[in-house]
């Protein structure tokens, strides 16, 4: 069963998801990868104001193709996620509720997401033309020096994604290694 989510992320639907549920997530969402995440960070450490308010929103690690005539945005698969590992904690600290992205997280970003009863969700490396497909809008808010790398505020419309690690700590990724050795070991 797909569960149908939709922004903003409140503590209420984040802690409603568990890892392994499957998402159709439509709303606004923001873009971002290691650099302008770099910058981010670099702003908060002068005391300086966000060029967005990050208070229960999800950030996707994407950076995009160029979108081809007609279409808001080109493929758009998500990026490994752990080159974000260095500045998630602090974002979430600020009311940041959800990340998407692939790969494994770092203990502290897990322990950051149970403290900030926050999400982590996954996409689907490979199927970037299919997610690109679930973007109806998007424009550059911030960054546009750095090219796909920008940070964008787009539209989703039943982007398929599955929750990784839950506001509990729970990983599907470890949770799934430990199932499939239960069953191969019977």
């Amino acid at each position: 069963m797909e569960i149908k989510l939709n922004t903003p992320l409140t503590e209420d639907k984040v802690t409603a998801l568990k890892a392994g549920d499957r998402i159709l997530l439509s709303g606004t969402i923001y873009t971002g990868r290691d650099a302008a995440h770099k910058r981010l960070i670099e702003l908060l450490e002068k005391k300086e104001e966000l060029p967005l308010n990050i208070k229960n929103e999800i950030i996707y690690y994407v950076g995009p193709s160029p979108a081809k005539p007609g279409t808001p945005i080109g493929s758009a698969g998500p990026t490994t996620s752990y080159r974000m590992d260095p500045y998630a904690p602090k974002l979430l600290d600020l009311g940041l509720k959800g990340m998407i992205g692939k790969g494994a997280r770092n203990k502290e970003v897990i322990k950051s997401i149970k403290k900030n009863r926050a999400i982590y969700f996954g996409a689907i490396g490979g199927a970037a033309a299919l997610i690109g497909k679930s973007i109806t809008k998007s424009e550059i808010i911030a960054y546009e020096d750095l090219g796909a790398e920008a940070i964008r505020k787009i539209e989703v419309k039943d982007m398929p994604l599955i929750v990784i690690i839950d506001s509990e700590g729970n990983n599907l990724y470890e949770e799934g290694q430990k199932d499939y050795l239960k069953m191969n070991n019977r």
